[in-house]
């Protein structure tokens, strides 16, 4: 019997992955960090990378922020406001990092779609997708 229902269980998410509907993809939330940043002679650190936000997600203004951690040390690196329209976007973050002093080198970063739900009133934080990749820092101007 619990065979059978494995069986069935894993039938059903098989099917479901099929029957997607066409238009759908565009209602995914997705969020990816690029696999390299910069940070330039002046302690400004630049990172990118791309997204997807649903247009049924945007109850209230949408941002892509990033954090950068070299080390033990980690800072907010910038933030974005956010098109939720469905289609993929590029995003690109750069802020001094006086309190990391940045390196060229190793590093990770993660990345948040968050929505700020005004609903209520008062600005709700809704995190709509994150993304974290480790990268490399090059020396930039």
């Amino acid at each position: 019997m619990r065979g059978r229902l494995a069986v069935i269980g894993a039938v059903g998410a098989l099917l479901a992955a099929v029957a997607w509907p066409a238009g759908a993809v565009g209602e995914v939330n997705a969020l990816a960090v690029g696999a390299t940043g910069t940070v330039a002679k002046d302690g400004t650190v630049t990172l990118s990378g791309s997204y997807r936000c649903a247009p049924s997600a945007a109850t209230g203004e949408v941002l892509v922020s990033s954090k950068l951690k070299q080390g033990a040390a980690e800072q907010s690196i910038g933030g974005t406001v956010a098109t939720c329209d469905g289609l993929d976007h590029s995003w690109t973050n750069s802020e001094r990092a006086d309190q990391l002093n940045a390196v060229p080198g190793p590093a990770e970063v993660e990345a948040t779609l968050l929505n700020l739900d005004m609903s209520s009133g008062l600005p709700l934080p809704q995190f709509l997708a994150v993304g974290r990749q480790s990268i490399t820092l090059s020396q930039g101007n």
